[in-house]
């Protein structure tokens, strides 16, 4: 057995080969041309929200729900005439249950129609309030005031910024001064809870796509979460919808994105990311988490502005780098 410590000639030029340190990282199979993330998920999901069918699609799909609505409503005639006709009390029993089912569908078909009659009313309002500060009009500025008090006349979480502005508005002599004062005494609180909701669903995108391998579960989760998301800010600003009105809204809110560009992943997304370091440090699956957590921000930016019955003024639009930070730090730990 040998002792002491042994000694191995290198060849010529073995001395200078790199260590294990200095090998390139290996590549992402998932992304082997080191693109760096785009948010696929929330990209797809926009795209197909922005895509308009087109007008033999619309008259299929029309034609398509009244000849099955039609069917059903025969067949459901025939069943219970039949049952009549074999078993009297049964027959009618069965016709009973069909009628409540059909005023079911009565009673969902007001409320989904109420749902649109306050997205109309919101909308109206946002426009009356823009035309008041462009106009530069007090008296329509205290009409826009004097409807929202209207609006939020039954919420409890408004009462105390209810009795402010209407203690403190007629000290507002310009139309620009008392809606500064309604955005900061009765809406800036609902902002803060709007705001809260927006980190909550980057957050869990974010997870979703992170943690999730699928190919298209991350658009459903994605999906998901943003639907949830502008529902919840609807109802916050007071515009709750039903299931079609949120649909038509998150509908308007991507196509708005698409329009203006904001759903590109720019430098400006990526610095909002815990100044862009972090994403190079991940890997691409927690990379497109990452950019997907700070799409949907955006996405919820856009749904506040859609919502918001009176429109930001002046420094009051809630940075989405600011809230990309608050929801995305820590998520994944540290940088």
């Amino acid at each position: 057995m040998t002792k002491g410590p042994i000694l191995i000639d290198l060849e010529e030029g073995e001395g200078t080969r790199p260590g294990p340190d200095a090998v390139p990282p290996v590549p992402d199979p998932e992304e082997p041309d080191g693109r760096a993330p785009e948010g696929r998920a929330m990209q797809t999901l926009a795209g197909l929200a922005a895509r308009r069918p087109s007008w033999l699609a619309r008259a299929f799909w029309t034609l398509l729900a009244a000849v099955i609505a039609a069917a059903v409503s025969v067949a459901a005639w025939d069943f219970a005439a039949a049952m009549i006709a074999r078993h009297r009390l049964l027959g009618y029993a069965v016709a009973g249950l069909l009628l409540a089912l059909v005023a079911v569908l009565a009673a969902i078909a007001l409320r989904e129609a109420a749902g649109f009659a306050r997205l109309r009313r919101i909308d109206r309002l946002q426009r009356a309030a823009a035309r008041a500060r462009s106009d530069a009009d007090l008296s329509a500025a205290r009409e826009v005031t004097g409807r929202l008090d209207r609006l939020y006349a039954g919420r409890e979480d408004t009462r105390w910024g209810r009795a402010r502005l209407a203690e403190r508005g007629h000290e507002q002599f310009d139309a620009a001064g008392l809606l500064d004062l309604a955005e900061a005494e009765l809406l800036a609180p609902l902002d803060t809870a709007a705001a809260a909701e927006v980190q909550a669903a980057a957050r869990q995108v974010a997870a979703a796509t992170a943690l999730v391998p699928l190919a298209l579960v991350d658009v459903v989760a994605a999906l998901g979460a943003n639907m949830r998301m502008i529902r919840r800010i609807a109802e916050i600003y007071g515009g709750r919808a039903g299931t079609l009105g949120s649909w038509r809204l998150a509908r308007a809110v991507l196509t708005h994105l698409v329009a203006t560009g904001a759903v590109a992943v720019g430098d400006d997304l990526l610095g909002s990311i815990a100044g862009g370091g972090l994403v190079s440090k991940l890997s691409r699956r927690f990379g497109e988490g990452l950019v997907n957590g700070a799409l949907t921000a955006r996405v919820g930016v856009a749904a506040m502005e859609v919502c918001r019955p009176v429109s930001f003024g002046a420094g009051r639009r809630p940075s989405v780098s600011g809230l990309v930070k608050r929801a995305l730090t820590g998520l994944f730990g540290q940088s």
